[in-house]
């Protein structure tokens, strides 16, 4: 675990942890700052979290991992600075490309069973989040989304990097947190957790997918 600290690339992940720890307080106590430096403030986190394993994962893995980073970073940045739409549209995007990237490395111990239950908590996740929504026009959309936010916390549970599952977990959270605040908790400082749980989601799947891949390429 250590090794990840170490040298240039180590430099990329702290500052990525930090720029992502950071944006939240900035984006909150910052009200007279400019727009524009908030939002590139909240893609800076995760596009350093793109770059740190693009740097430290050799190969196609590396480069597969950073691709879906780096969609998520679009995602935060179109999220504030074009529409809702768009930015999910660029999430969706990093969801389905990160689909084949955890079967491709899905565990050997992953039983039939098992299967069966994460297709079923998939299924759930999509039936909650449309549900949520006060405005119900917006509930195919949401449930279009949440298709692939759960397929792709459904591969990671089933994958061989169990930190970059729970990382997909926490994702899984803030994105419901989202869509709970369009019905049952608009206005309710629970969704002041978005931000958090998603930044420690996307940090716990680059370090816990990227630290594996290193280690088995080591090997």
């Amino acid at each position: 675990m250590a090794g990840i600290w170490r040298g240039r690339t180590g430099g990329l992940l702290i500052a990525a942890l930090c720029a992502g720890a950071s944006y939240w307080p900035a984006a909150h106590l910052l009200p007279h700052a400019p727009e524009a430096l908030i939002i590139a403030w909240k893609g800076l986190g995760v596009a350093l979290l793109a770059a740190w394993v693009f740097a430290a994962v050799p190969g196609r893995d590396g480069r597969w991992l950073a691709a879906v980073l780096a969609l998520g970073a679009l995602g935060d940045v179109l999220l504030d600075a074009v529409s809702l739409t768009v930015g999910a549209v660029a999430f969706l995007a990093g969801h389905v490309l990160a689909v084949p990237f955890y079967w491709r490395h899905r565990s050997g111990r992953a039983s039939r069973a098992a299967m069966v239950a994460v297709a079923a908590l998939a299924a759930g996740v999509v039936a909650l989040a449309a549900s949520l929504p006060t405005d119900r026009a917006a509930a195919p959309g949401i449930a279009f989304y949440s298709s692939g936010l759960a397929a792709m916390a459904a591969m990671a549970a089933l994958s061989r990097f169990r930190l970059a599952a729970s990382g997909a977990l926490l994702f899984v959270i803030s994105d419901l947190l989202i869509f709970a605040g369009l019905g049952p908790l608009a206005g309710s400082p629970a969704t002041l957790l978005v931000w958090p749980l998603y930044f420690a989601g996307q940090a716990l799947i680059a370090v816990g997918a990227g630290r594996a891949l290193v280690r088995c390429q080591a090997g």
